[in-house]
């Protein structure tokens, strides 16, 4: 037996297996290579959205495949610690979801007052980000909000007053509401307008 090629062997096995661990290094890497959380600054919060197959023969071919959706809706903004209501159009893989209760989607402009892009979850894989364009009409000094189990609008200073009164700004991480004691989460007065659908 030759005890001069075992050496040789593991030293071969070894980069074999180093040109192994690279390459799934790399392509982990790359699949995971989807648009990055930190450069969509901004926060929308969608009220409520409505989406249709673009392609309804081909989803029934193809039932393994997120559809290709086309949907409309209204959204609150939120840019600079100010909010900003809007209404919006879409195209987009797999459509959207509502935000449910303060939660928001990452955004950016994509055409300053014309389109924005957010990020959104893939379903099932929340971990998974893609980015949905909305061709938007922003609502000039006007937000949406629940009252009463509906939805509203407002003049944006009532709903920027309420975010500075509880402590909300998505910005900055601060997605949950500090309540008042005593204040339930439900829809307040006149002047307290609620985010989260009741």
């Amino acid at each position: 037996m030759d005890t001069c090629g075992v050496p040789r062997m593991r030293r071969i096995f070894f980069y074999g297996l180093c040109v192994v661990a690279v390459c799934l290094a790399v392509s982990t890497a790359a699949l995971a290579g989807g648009p990055d959380p930190d450069n969509y600054p901004l926060r929308v919060h969608v009220f409520r959205s409505t989406a249709k197959s673009r392609h309804p023969y081909e989803s029934k071919q193809l039932a393994d495949n997120q559809d290709y959706m086309d949907g409309m809706g209204v959204a609150d903004l939120f840019e600079n610690g100010q909010p900003a209501g809007f209404e919006f159009d879409y195209g987009c893989i797999g459509g959207m979801t509502d935000s449910g209760g303060y939660g928001t989607y990452p955004a950016r402009w994509k055409k300053r007052g014309k389109s924005l892009e957010i990020l959104l979850p893939e379903k099932g894989k929340p971990w998974n980000l893609s980015a949905c364009e909305l061709r938007v009409e922003m609502r000039a000094g006007l937000v949406f909000y629940w009252r009463n189990g509906k939805l509203a609008e407002e003049g944006a200073a009532v709903l920027k007053a309420w975010m500075t009164k509880h402590q909300y700004d998505p910005e900055k991480d601060k997605n949950d509401p500090v309540m008042v004691a005593g204040e339930t989460e439900g829809p307040g007065g006149p002047d307290d307008p609620q985010i989260a659908e009741p």
